[in-house]
């Protein structure tokens, strides 16, 4: 018999979505609680980052730039996660900062900002949207 709370299948699409996105926040979480910096645009990322309840360091990529901030983050931070909006300037400036935090010995995680773009990117585009998006998610579909 097959049970269809678990079985991916025969849940409705936007819960298994919120499962995925619930995972990849709790991965994000963990890490941050472990010290990894969290690389963002601006204030309003930050602020909905800490809705969420991360932890840990976060820097803005707005307030500096990308070569300083690059620099720096690399010499301060054991493991950084890139946390771009999904538009045609997030891409950009998450390419950019990847590069030059590679240039500077750093190997940054970009892996979960990619797979939450990819769950909501026609829903969502942007970080600072990230936190009423997930709470609106969880009341509509519940966890």
């Amino acid at each position: 018999m097959i049970d269809k709370r678990t079985d991916p299948d025969s849940r409705p699409k936007r819960t298994y979505d919120l499962m995925a996105l619930e995972e990849l926040i709790s991965a994000l979480l963990d890490a941050s609680s472990q010290g990894a910096a969290v690389i963002v645009e601006g204030r309003r990322d930050l602020l909905a980052l800490r809705a969420l309840g991360l932890p840990g360091p976060v820097i803005m990529a707005s307030r500096r730039s990308a070569l300083h901030l690059a620099d720096e983050a690399a010499r301060n931070y054991p493991r950084i996660i890139l946390l771009t909006d999904w538009d045609r300037k997030g891409d950009e400036m998450c390419k950019t900062i990847d590069r030059l935090l590679r240039s500077a010995g750093s190997r940054p995680d970009g892996d979960i900002r990619s797979r939450i773009k990819k769950l909501v990117k026609k829903e969502i585009k942007d970080v600072e949207s990230l936190s009423h998006y997930t709470e609106k998610m969880r009341e509509l579909y519940g966890t």
